[in-house]
């Protein structure tokens, strides 16, 4: 099975070609660059692993959430790419995609919604492997955070690098913080998409739409 995989949902842009699990990525910060180099890296890899974008069984795509600006573009990309070469789409979580990277069962991963905000949510890795959903993705200020039961988490994401000296005591004696990776990479998009691809679960082209978090677009400036 081949899949292109891309998110675009934080300062990182990325691109992945997967093929029953051998991986080629880029990726790149590139703060609000994401129009500029997106295609290119999509071109680089496809080159990488000769294939042609016709050849591949399925495009996956980070729908967020994460900043507007820069999802629209990932998502615009997969949509023009989806409609040319008559391939149906994966929408995965971009907040679901940094948790896949992680070595832990127990993951809270967070982006920095600016806003004094936190776009989070937790995820708990099965038997496959595969982290799932814990609860629903939300965005809130950090002060209100509140985890439920007595696990211990790993905190992954710039939202815990950006907001921990605001973080409630309980939440951070609960979460060990990674500093290191910040950001999802399109691989891991690619991995979650494996399964849904595999099972029919895919969406049409023009329903590559990104997914917010947050309703009001019109105020989320510098994002």
């Amino acid at each position: 099975m081949k899949i292109l995989a891309l998110d675009t949902a934080t300062a990182a842009c990325s691109v992945a070609a997967w093929d029953d699990a051998e991986v080629v990525e880029r990726f790149e910060l590139v703060e609000h660059g994401h129009s500029e180099r997106l295609l290119p890296l999509v071109d680089e890899v496809l080159a990488e692993v000769g294939w042609g974008l016709s050849q591949c069984d399925a495009l996956a795509f980070g729908r967020g959430p994460g900043s507007f600006t820069a999802l629209r573009i990932g998502a615009g990309v997969t949509q023009g790419l989806a409609f040319g070469a008559d391939l149906p789409v994966v929408p995965v979580s971009s907040l679901a995609a940094l948790a896949q990277g992680q070595d832990a069962t127990r993951v809270l991963a967070a982006f920095d919604a600016r806003m004094s905000q936190m776009y989070w949510a937790a995820y708990v890795r099965n038997t496959k492997g595969l982290v799932e959903l814990a609860g629903q993705e939300r965005v809130t200020s950090p002060v209100d955070l509140v985890l439920e039961g007595d696990e211990t988490w790993l905190g992954v994401g710039n939202g815990w690098i950006a907001y921990r000296q605001v973080l409630p005591q309980a939440v951070e004696e609960a979460v060990e913080i990674n500093d290191i990776c910040l950001y999802p990479h399109a691989r891991e998009v690619a991995v979650l998409a494996v399964g849904p691809v595999e099972a029919g679960e895919t969406v049409g082209a023009e329903e590559a739409v990104p997914q917010y978090i947050r309703n009001n677009v019109a105020q989320k400036r510098g994002q």
